[in-house]
């Protein structure tokens, strides 16, 4: 495939479906919501938890290709969705954001109780929630041992702006189309939350969270959501090892997603940028083989560094 659109967009449509048996347990959230989880077990005593992407679910290709192969290699698997992102709407005004740890922070200490180590997976928009809930100033539960991130806008504004822009005018419309769709349906329920008579107004991924992601989460506009949740600025924080994999031809991603000075100044931070890849892609040359973001999680995880 011979640009990273290709790369992006094939896997996401083409690739085979794996079976796995996911078993669904639903938690509540110290605020009156829930949270979805599906479940691999084989009383293992390591734990991957996996967290995906923008309007993403626990069952995209992407989620059940890494939960595979976690899962042949004796590893029990955590996948989770956001809150609004599996089969039914939350129950709360709030949706879910690049920057909440706090739902994050739930299920790992929910699921911590039965593992002696866990490890932490994300993918483009839960890449940067796992990096800034690692980075963040609270103390991590300790047995969280390493994290891979993958296809990561580290700076969400020129990520958005970049998906906003000519050539990618097809992901952004997609985004959007599902974002209003969950507008439309949660004010229906909180009317006075939710002003779903802006939606109009909403041209650009930017504009949506100037006028809802930002707002109903606490922020003042879609500038301030994305400069206190840009994971970028929580690299220094982190204390354990992190690898970070972000392909060069990723259409979604800025120079800003590329930060190489801030990684030579941390022990704990590697940081791998393939020429290809695309968004999210990594598909190997032939479709039996393990696609090479799965084969490199794994290595990372499963190596004494």
């Amino acid at each position: 495939m011979f640009n990273g659109h290709l790369q992006t967009i094939i896997p996401s449509l083409f690739r085979e479906a794996i079976p796995l048996p996911f078993d669904r347990e639903r938690i509540n959230t110290s605020d009156g919501d829930f949270l979805d989880l599906d479940w691999l077990k084989s009383d293992a005593s390591k734990l991957v938890i996996i967290s995906h992407g923008l309007e993403g679910n626990s069952r995209r290709p992407y989620m059940v290709g890494m939960a595979h192969q976690f899962f042949k290699k004796n590893f029990d698997v955590l996948t989770w969705n956001f809150r609004g992102c599996s089969d039914e709407l939350n129950k709360k005004p709030i949706f879910y954001h690049s920057g909440a740890t706090y739902d994050l922070d739930t299920v790992v200490n929910h699921a911590s109780k039965d593992y002696q180590e866990i490890y932490l997976v994300g993918f483009s928009l839960g890449g940067n929630l796992t990096l800034k809930y690692l980075g963040e100033k609270r103390q991590i539960n300790p047995k969280i041992k390493k994290a891979v991130a993958i296809s990561v806008p580290l700076h969400l504004e020129s990520s958005c702006e970049k998906i906003s822009s000519g050539e990618n005018i097809i992901y952004a419309k997609r985004f959007l189309s599902t974002l209003k769709e969950k507008v439309v349906k949660k004010a229906l329920i909180y009317p006075d939350d939710i002003p779903v008579g802006t939606l109009r107004k909403i041209k650009t991924l930017k504009d949506f969270d100037d006028h809802f992601t930002g707002p109903i989460h606490g922020f003042k506009d879609a500038h301030d959501y994305y400069e206190q949740n840009s994971s970028l600025y929580f690299l220094e924080g982190i204390s354990i090892p992190v690898l970070i994999l972000n392909a060069q031809n990723d259409p979604f991603l800025t120079e800003k997603c590329f930060p190489i000075s801030q990684a030579k100044k941390s022990d704990q931070i590697w940081m791998e940028f393939p020429k290809y890849g695309g968004h999210v892609g990594f598909s190997p040359r032939k479709r039996a083989d393990i696609y090479w973001s799965e084969k490199r999680a794994f290595e990372f995880i499963n190596t004494d560094l």
